[in-house]
């Protein structure tokens, strides 16, 4: 089914792949109607897609790109519930000597912190059904990051708790690529002031670059 330009999820950019959202407009947050469009639509997703996303980052050269020298940390996350399934990837830059981070979380208003994760690793239970590994704390020099939509523009719309947007603000330079499905990527993600855009996106269909930077 085609949306029309009537349609609030048309509006927002959902519609891509035929997405539609039947519930009521929320003209005074838009992100709030976005967020609720999309979870519905990702939810018929297979996130072992996530292995043909972990190929186009290790075979695609943005690594190199991204990272100044070689065994540079690099921050994952745990997959919940239908997000794309990001482990290959994780195992796979193991194999290659990155150490990986995972996130911990923190209490609302505070930036994630992070902790180093090995394969085998038992994951511990954190605040908000979420999980973290039992590692010991450190500084990632990139991030891959989960979301709910994306679009052209590098913009992100996270899950509204602003966990990633501050800690991406608290460390100025550090790059972002976005991890999901191409289904996610939506006309227009709502941005505000405070949202941080990424560098790059990638899903099960290959990598989205939206910055250069010197020497690339």
């Amino acid at each position: 089914m085609r949306l029309g330009p009537g349609s609030p999820a048309f509006r927002y950019g959902v519609g891509r792949r035929g997405v539609v959202w039947h519930g009521q407009h929320d003209a005074m947050d838009p992100k709030r109607t976005l967020r609720t469009a999309m979870l519905a639509a990702r939810s018929g997703c297979d996130p072992a897609l996530g292995a043909c996303l972990a190929s186009h980052v290790m075979a695609g050269g943005i690594l190199d790109r991204l990272l100044s020298g070689p065994r540079q940390s690099i921050a994952g996350f745990w997959p919940m519930g239908s997000e794309i399934d990001i482990r290959p990837l994780l195992h796979a830059l193991v194999s290659r000597g990155y150490p990986i981070l995972l996130p911990a979380t923190p209490p609302r208003g505070q930036p994630l912190t992070f902790r180093r994760w090995r394969p085998g690793d038992a994951m511990l239970p954190d605040r908000f059904g979420t999980v973290a590994p039992p590692g010991e704390p450190g500084v990632p020099d990139m991030l891959l990051v989960p979301l709910l939509a994306w679009d052209l523009h590098g913009n992100r719309l996270g899950y509204g708790g602003g966990y990633y947007d501050r800690t991406l603000a608290g460390l100025p330079g550090r790059r972002a690529i976005g991890c999901a499905y191409a289904m996610q990527q939506v006309d227009r993600v709502p941005a505000g002031p405070h949202d941080v855009p990424l560098d790059a996106v990638a899903t099960e269909c290959g990598v989205t670059v939206f910055r250069t930077w010197p020497g690339c």
